[in-house]
């Protein structure tokens, strides 16, 4: 059942509301490689020997990368040919099994390699993604593309009615025949030849885009030599420049580099206005310097090969195609969504904007505000009318508190508990490895925890697995949560702002769905989800971060250990609503301009301007100029080379699940472990294993209420707006 016919007549039926987001994944191949060392054997290839099959980082150096994803795809052909070419009818055992049990090595060589080039890249890992991107998808291709194997899987669905299988085999079933067909599976051979081309060309394309950003912002450090420039700056901001200067080489200077905590710490703490100008225009326009890591050009090509591969597969647009595997099911549900929550968010932030304009002529200054001058101010306005300063809360939210503070929530709706592995290693120094326990004490899978931001790091934060939960393959969750919190200083505690702290709780939102997967096919595990769905457990978990009775566990000052005072904590709560017209403006912009790109046909002009296409979409929607859209094109990571294409809208779809959700804990108690182990049956352990409103309905015994949403969020309707 669609979440449309659910839940967007009570969103929209009576007055729309404006919202804010969350804070917010054969043809033969040849390539010359550097060789394993003689004797050495590959640890991504021999079985491992630490717990739970770990992958063995002490172990694995790079020149073992290449060679297990190549040996990887060999192997998992030929087991895809054992399959098509057995002479028995096709059964479900025969085919669909065998497909699950297929391709495990190449499956862990390119989680695990995927993570590395992500988290701690090199020349060396990226010169890798670029070589074997192609190859993969050329092999997925073969696979998804294979008439012989398609044959088997239609023969059993057009029988399935008679096969008598479990709902998680059905669900497997019509997963499995629905992944081919949207592969191509059913399109004639010159269409397929077609569409193999668009794959390995998209795959080169967004490796390069991300490579393109990445390394464009790694480029940049801004230098200063000039004490009064700093200002305003927290003393861990300027130890930070400070560091990051002696490093580079320079003496009695600060640097300031694009890591998220040094941009937007500047942004709110610097007196300096040009110091903010430069820091935020830098950030803005990665991948928009005209320089060798230019994305304009590639966001055009990458949204022109999505669009006719599309129309091979008869659907108007990408954002059709996406749609139509969603809840959402078609993009003018999306639209629908993202036009009536823009009126009120952009009133909203246009409300906001005249009162920080006030807040600068009262401080005697006489320019317009500017993007750069809205976080400054916003901390301004903050204090004055809420007694709230958020640099307050930075004390009482220490890195190694804060992820406690999330064992705790966990230990309290569902028994677990969390044991440090200091004997498992990571794949860098800065990776913590936790095991977590069933309340009767049974193992249940691993968490790596990387928390800290370094140059080898991409932006952002998300979660990933170098290992899925199957009953089938007898493998548990090897879960990753990857973030870029500190950078850390010698001798100094890493303390988190309040947002940061929420995206630690959100990350582990996602590890937890990884983790308590029960279910018997690994294509089917944990977060394998729709996209629009898979948001909701991360989400949820947001919601304990700001409650007085959870804050009282972690918040506890660094230095003395004294909780979180609780006029503090009061402020904390009075001002939550503060700046929401903005949080949403700048999210619900990205959104759109992610569903412009995508909505596109493929006989629609090539796009060359990636930001002159931006601006014009903003300007049709009347976007104020004191915001930009949250993430640029340039630098769009979750549309251009992740998984997010046509999908950025899920945050805000999830929220109004997630809010109805926390109703429950809300009514029953926030610490419920009957209601956290009644959450974890219905949605957590059973992975896509079920359709997901079906799972929702379980778990909260009826469709899911917009008013959560409204409440948490202080949002007005249309009519209020003005």
């Amino acid at each position: 059942m669609r979440l449309t016919r659910l839940i967007l007549l009570a969103l929209f039926g009576t007055a729309a509301v404006a919202c804010s987001p969350s804070t917010d994944g054969p043809t033969e191949g040849t390539t010359e490689t550097a060789a394993a060392p003689e004797g050495d054997e590959n640890p991504l290839l021999a079985p491992s020997a630490l717990p739970y099959g770990a992958p063995d980082f002490m172990r694995l150096r790079d020149e073992h990368l290449l060679p297990a994803l190549e040996q990887g795809m060999r192997e998992a052909r030929e087991e895809i040919r054992a399959i098509t070419e057995n002479p028995e009818p096709p059964t479900f055992e025969n085919t669909l099994e065998a497909w699950e049990r297929s391709g495990q090595r190449l499956s862990r060589a390119r989680r695990v390699f995927s993570q590395l080039n992500a988290a701690d890249g090199n020349e060396t890992r990226q010169a890798i993604a670029r070589e074997i991107a192609p190859l993969l998808a050329a092999h997925d291709d073969a696979i998804l593309l294979d008439p012989a194997l398609f044959a088997r899987v239609a023969a059993l669905h057009e029988a399935r009615d008679a096969l008598a299988l479990s709902a998680e085999q059905t669900r497997l079933l019509e997963r499995r025949h629905t992944q081919m067909v949207r592969a191509g599976a059913a399109l004639p051979e010159t269409s397929q030849a077609r569409l193999r081309e668009i794959n390995q060309e998209l795959a080169t394309l967004q490796n390069r885009f991300q490579d393109n950003f990445r390394d464009d912002a790694a480029t940049f450090g801004h230098v200063l030599h000039d004490r009064e420039s700093l200002a305003g700056l927290s003393p861990d901001l300027v130890s930070r420049a400070a560091a990051d200067a002696r490093e580079r080489g320079f003496d009695d200077a600060w640097v300031f580099t694009l890591a998220e905590p040094v941009v937007f710490g500047v942004l709110r703490e610097a007196e300096d206005r040009g110091l903010r100008e430069t820091l935020y225009r830098a950030y803005k326009n990665r991948g928009n310097n005209g320089n060798e890591f230019d994305n304009n050009a590639l966001a055009g090509q990458i949204a022109a090969l999505r669009a006719e591969r599309a129309a091979l597969l008869d659907f108007p647009s990408h954002a059709h195609f996406i749609a139509d595997d969603n809840m959402a099911g078609h993009p003018d549900a999306v639209m629908e969504m993202l036009d009536q929550l823009w009126t009120p968010a952009l009133a909203n932030a246009r409300r906001e904007a005249e009162r920080l304009q006030q807040q600068i002529e009262r401080e005697g200054d006489d320019f317009a505000l500017a993007p750069w001058d809205w976080w400054f101010y916003a901390e301004r306005v903050r204090a004055a009318e809420y007694a709230f300063d958020e640099d307050q809360l930075r004390p009482y939210l220490e890195l190694g508190r804060v992820r406690d503070g999330a064992f705790d929530l966990a230990a309290e709706l569902w028994g677990v508990s969390f044991e440090r592995r200091e004997d498992i290693p990571g794949y860098h120094p800065e990776v913590q490895v936790f095991e977590m326990f069933d309340a009767d004490g049974r193992g249940m899978g691993l968490l790596y925890m990387d928390f800290l931001a370094r140059p080898s790091k991409r932006f952002g934060a998300w979660m990933s697995a170098f290992q899925v939960q199957s009953a089938l393959l007898d493998t548990a969750a090897l879960v990753t949560n990857t973030s870029n919190f500190g950078p850390a200083t010698e001798g100094e505690p890493v303390l988190l702002s309040f947002d940061q702290a929420r995206t630690l709780f959100h990350e582990f939102g996602h590890a937890v769905h990884g983790l308590f997967s029960e279910v018997r096919y690994p294509s089917l595990s944990g977060t394998a989800v729709a996209r629009d769905f898979v948001e909701l457990p991360a989400q949820l978990l947001e919601n304990w971060v700001p409650e007085p009775e959870m804050l009282a566990r972690f918040a506890l000052h660094h230095d003395t250990g004294e909780p979180m005072p609780v006029e503090l904590v009061e402020a904390l709560g009075a001002a939550r609503r503060f700046n929401e017209g903005f949080a949403a403006t700048e999210y619900l912009a990205s959104s759109l301009v992610d569903m412009a790109w995508h909505l596109r046909g493929s006989a629609a002009p090539l796009i060359e301007d990636a930001i002159a296409f931006e601006d014009a979409v903003m300007r049709g929607h009347g976007l104020i100029p004191q915001i930009l859209p949250r993430h640029r094109s340039t630098h769009f990571s979750h549309i251009f080379p992740g998984g997010y294409s046509a999908g950025y809208y899920s945050y805000i779809w999830a929220q109004v699940l997630d809010a109805d959700a926390f109703e429950a804990f809300r009514e029953q108690g926030l610490f419920d472990r009957e209601l956290g182990e009644h959450l974890r049956r219905t949605i957590l352990a059973v992975g896509d294993s079920r359709d997901p409103m079906e799972a929702y309905f379980e778990f909260r015994g009826a469709a899911p209420s917009i008013e959560p949403l409204l409440e948490r969020r202080g949002l007005q309707p249309v009519e209020q707006a003005d």
